[in-house]
């Protein structure tokens, strides 16, 4: 089991300052990754939390590249209809190739129709669209002497790293399916088990009907504040039913609030690992 926790990109704590600190607490603590989200363009009506503040996930994710050594970093998730293939194919890659091979892929469809409305993408396409953006990802790195093509065109896709892990985000059976043909594994929005359980086994089940390698699953939650004995066997829970990740959430807007999670998750990490 790894562990990882989500940084807020929003609001408040989206600043350099918090964003490079937070980081380097995260990195120094032996915690395994750093996750961001994604929002492109928040309307008025729902900036409470945010004030409609995001920065961008690649970009902050190629900043903070620079700012660690060792801690994975990866979208959780980055919403693959807003953005053209070969531009988002080149970016990932960039920061794949700059961070020395740390970057984590989580993707979604999106779901604010206010957002799809900004980008100019129908709504209503976003599987396809997700679909079609994840099958070019995966010809681009995996072309035989970096050749592929877009819109007919052949070109040299460099540089080209070793490809990022692809983590789907959404709910069964719709996620399940597209891991089980483009990515290689699930990332649910729970870490309750008796919530992802039977959608953890289905998950197994495609992987292995479809011949490939056991799949990952990556579960948001928040430990720390509760019953030690309790968090710890619900974690143990999790990886039996197949979870490789645990990623903690939080809500802060400055680094007493950051550590105010971090530091009790770390405890728990490290009650984990020493049982």
């Amino acid at each position: 089991m790894r562990f990882g926790f989500a940084l807020r990109l929003m609001g408040a704590a989206a600043n350099a300052s918090v964003l490079r600190e937070s980081a380097h607490l995260a990195e120094t603590a032996g915690l395994d990754g750093l996750w961001v989200p994604d929002h492109i363009a928040i309307p008025p009506d729902q900036t409470e939390g945010s004030g409609g503040r995001y920065l961008d996930p690649l970009t902050s994710l190629a900043w903070l590249a620079a700012s660690t050594e060792t801690i994975r970093i990866g979208t959780a998730v980055l919403v693959v209809p807003y953005r053209p293939a070969l531009p988002t194919a080149k970016a990932i890659a960039t920061v794949q190739e700059l961070s020395g091979g740390r970057l984590e892929l989580g993707v979604g469809v999106g779901w604010m129709d206010s957002e799809f409305r900004a980008v100019g993408v129908d709504r209503h396409a976003r599987g396809r669209i997700t679909d079609e953006t994840l099958t070019f990802l995966r010809n681009a790195f995996d072309a035989e002497g970096d050749e592929t093509e877009s819109n007919g065109q052949p070109f040299v896709f460099r540089p080209n790293p070793q490809r990022p892990r692809i983590w789907i985000g959404g709910a069964a059976p719709h996620a399940l399916a597209r891991a089980a043909r483009l990515g290689d594994g699930w990332m649910p929005m729970s870490d309750d088990p008796d919530k992802i359980a039977t959608a953890a086994a289905e998950l197994h089940a495609r992987f292995e009907d479809a011949g490939r390698p056991r799949p990952e699953i990556a579960a948001f939650g928040a430990v720390g504040h509760g019953d030690e004995a309790s968090e710890l066997d619900r974690i143990a829970r999790l990886e039996e039913l197949g979870v490789t990740e645990y990623i903690q959430g939080a809500r802060y807007d400055d680094l007493d609030g950051f550590r105010s999670s971090l530091d009790p998750f770390v405890s728990r990490v490290e009650a984990y690992r020493g049982r």
